[in-house]
């Protein structure tokens, strides 16, 4: 371990959180934030698009809002079978509305996507996917399942199986971490705050 983690260790164990479970977490914060720089460079999307050809036809925002129309189950769950609306396509990406707009409308006017008559409402207007949108999705869906498919496969079926669970448990860690979290560590963080204010700046 690091020399400069140690004073961390400390810190953590006199918060009452044991030193092997510190360690854990310097490792995973450590892999974590290696593969969140690697995922906000989006590597594996921008590989997609230019195997397929359609670097100069979009970028990755595009492409994301025609994933979110189609909606495949495997990333939405039960909401995948809903029709899909403007304001679905920015709860499902999570960006404001009007920036939804913008790039559906702009779906709409490339032919890759067009707005219809909800078949549960008439008043409403849902939004699916021309022919050539859907194909431009289920074609970067295949390349994305062909490399992960490809590394997974050096995989045995007894990591796979334990990899899943800790995985989908870990990825909502902040959602079910009742009692868990800033308010547990009032004095630790007010510890923190002053010895960080007693440091002045150059």
């Amino acid at each position: 371990m690091p020399e400069r983690d140690l004073p961390m260790i400390d810190f953590l164990a006199e918060a009452g959180i044991e030193k092997d479970v510190t360690r854990a977490a310097l490792d995973i914060d450590a892999v974590l934030q290696n593969w969140r720089r690697r995922y906000f460079k989006r590597e594996l999307g921008h590989d997609a698009l230019a195997a397929l050809g359609l670097d100069k036809e979009m970028d990755l925002a595009q492409l994301d809002v025609l994933v979110a129309i189609w909606a495949p189950s495997n990333e939405f769950g039960p909401d995948a079978k809903q029709e899909t609306m403007i304001a679905t396509v920015a709860e499902r990406l999570r960006i404001d509305p009007s920036r939804a707009s913008r790039q559906v409308s702009e779906m709409i006017a490339r032919g890759l996507a067009r707005r219809d008559v909800s078949q549960q409402d008439g008043r409403r207007t849902i939004v699916t996917l021309t022919p050539r949108g859907e194909a431009i999705v289920q074609a970067a869906r295949q390349f994305k399942y062909l490399v992960m498919g490809e590394f997974l496969s050096s995989w045995t079926a007894e990591e796979i199986a334990t990899f899943m669970p800790l995985l989908e448990r870990f990825s909502v860690w902040s959602e079910n971490s009742a009692g868990i979290g800033p308010e547990r560590f009032t004095a630790e963080i007010r510890q923190i705050i002053a010895e960080m204010n007693a440091v002045k700046a150059d």
